[in-house]
């Protein structure tokens, strides 16, 4: 979390979120009114949030950044219709970014983010976004890539990306990331398979471009910006 974000909630009367976000700040919950709900409710908790704000300082809580597959468009799109403009968005440290301080430095060129839930993108849709970013070559981070009822879309995402990438292109597997139990696997394409019963929905992984290599005791990844191609180092 950003102080700019504790500083929010510390002026907050009111905080609404998903209980799993809320219990990970439970420190800061102290004096405020919460209101938790869960996955599956989030209209519900945009419009509670918003009806709540016309006469209070209220936050609602996202995980990671709220702009990457979190609450910002849909608190956005509800207070669209009911023309209220005092919303600020303030930025969070997202899976991406935290996952890759961990491995290394992996995303340092260009990169696509791609979630593989279909519960609100249709399958078709995601795979479509899975070739042409493999085939394009950016480093490719999935989000959501299994959960205990979806389970084999992971396999055809893996398929996909196979077909443009090498079987050597540098993987890493995030989970927990600042989180209890916190653990990271550095892996190839085409070992991946081995690894794929410890993926869960609190795994982020990144799958590097044609120039990521492995390094430090294949425990970090490397992207090249391009330095080395103008200068001596």
């Amino acid at each position: 979390m950003t102080i700019r974000a504790q500083k929010a909630l510390e002026t907050s009367e009111y905080i609404l979120g998903n209980s799993t976000y809320l219990d990970q700040i439970a420190p800061l919950l102290d004096g405020k009114k919460v209101i938790r709900s869960y996955m599956g409710d989030e209209v519900k908790r945009a419009q509670k949030a918003l009806e709540l704000a016309e006469n209070s300082i209220v936050s609602i809580i996202s995980g990671g950044d709220a702009n990457i597959y979190g609450m910002a468009g849909l608190v956005l799109e509800v207070a669209e219709k009911k023309e209220q403009t005092n919303i600020e968005i303030i930025p969070g440290v997202t899976a991406i970014t935290a996952s890759a301080a961990c491995l290394g430095a992996p995303i340092t060129a260009d990169f696509a983010v791609i979630s593989l839930s279909d519960l609100l993108t249709p399958w078709e849709i995601i795979k479509e976004r899975l070739y042409a970013a493999a085939r394009a070559d950016f480093v490719i981070a999935l989000y959501n890539p299994k959960s205990r009822k979806r389970t084999g879309h992971l396999k055809e995402a893996i398929q996909i990306i196979s077909q443009e990438k090498k079987p050597q292109t540098p993987v890493g597997i995030a989970q927990n990331i600042t989180r209890e139990g916190e653990h990271t696997i550095v892996t190839t394409l085409g070992e991946f398979m081995k690894f794929y019963e410890d993926v869960d929905m609190r795994t982020t992984i990144l799958i590097g471009n044609r120039e990521s290599r492995i390094w430090n005791n294949a425990d970090r990844v490397i992207t090249p910006r391009g330095y080395h191609k103008k200068y001596d180092y």
